[in-house]
């Protein structure tokens, strides 16, 4: 059996991978296999932080173009994270996973605040962190607290789970000739404006030589195939990861 690759990982989930076949919310089985699918990656002995976005109960982005003040938006998106952040941390509990879930805005009833040292030693403790509410602040999407994040913990990658096999040179489900690519720089993401993460996301990895695979999460035992070091997905990487 291959060796892990890597010894701590941000994982980026987004909020719509929870909803299943419903068309708005939780859809719990769905929250299960994807705990289960973590809990996979956590018997390998790997520290594992995670970030959730909001999109499947409140997207702030879209709400302000419907007038929405912007600033009260992304805090109605940031509080749909914690939502999420809850229900994944429940699933993973349930599995026998010691979880933490920490909030970047203040909700101590719910969840920890977030504090930097805090978080790495739950990590070291094989606890799993869930970081909730985005950044803290509005205009950041939660692509950017998941670089943020997994810079500040200082994991070796951030592993982006979306429902296509990686990133293509167009979207795959209108273009079905469209070119994944197995590895592409970061310059090059920014360059033909592809759809990883947002642009600040992408700064911040690429200003700060950290990895990003995009894979598949919806194909079973994908996650730990990434960690095992298989060709899934898409690397995204700066010229000092270069093989």
């Amino acid at each position: 059996m291959n060796k892990p690759i890597f010894k701590r990982i941000l994982l980026k989930l987004s909020g719509e991978a929870l909803v299943g076949e419903k068309s708005f919310g939780i859809d719990a089985a769905i929250v299960k296999m994807i705990a289960e699918e973590i809990k996979s990656v956590h018997d390998l002995g790997i520290e594992v932080g995670i970030v959730i976005g909001g999109g499947n109960i409140f997207r702030g982005l879209a709400a302000s173009s419907e007038g929405y003040d912007r600033v009260l938006a992304d805090q109605m998106g940031m509080l749909a994270t914690v939502i999420n952040s809850l229900a994944l941390q429940n699933h993973l509990e349930n599995l026998g996973i010691h979880t933490r879930t920490q909030s970047a805005i203040q909700i101590e009833a719910v969840a920890e605040p977030f504090i930097r040292r805090r978080a790495i030693r739950h990590l070291e403790k094989r606890r799993m962190v869930i970081f909730a509410a985005g950044t803290g602040s509005p205009y950041f999407s939660t692509d950017t607290a998941a670089a943020l994040r997994a810079i500040e913990i200082e994991a070796d990658a951030v592993l982006k789970a979306t429902k296509v096999d990686g990133v293509y040179s167009a979207d795959p489900v209108t273009h079905p000739d469209a070119e994944m690519y197995r590895q592409i720089k970061y310059i090059d993401v920014v360059r033909k404006n592809l759809k990883v993460m947002d642009m600040t996301a992408i700064t911040l990895c690429m200003e700060n030589n950290l990895p990003i695979i995009v894979f598949n999460m919806t194909r079973k035992n994908n996650i730990k195939r990434v960690i095992l070091g298989e060709a899934v997905g898409t690397k995204v990487i700066g010229d000092d990861h270069e093989k």
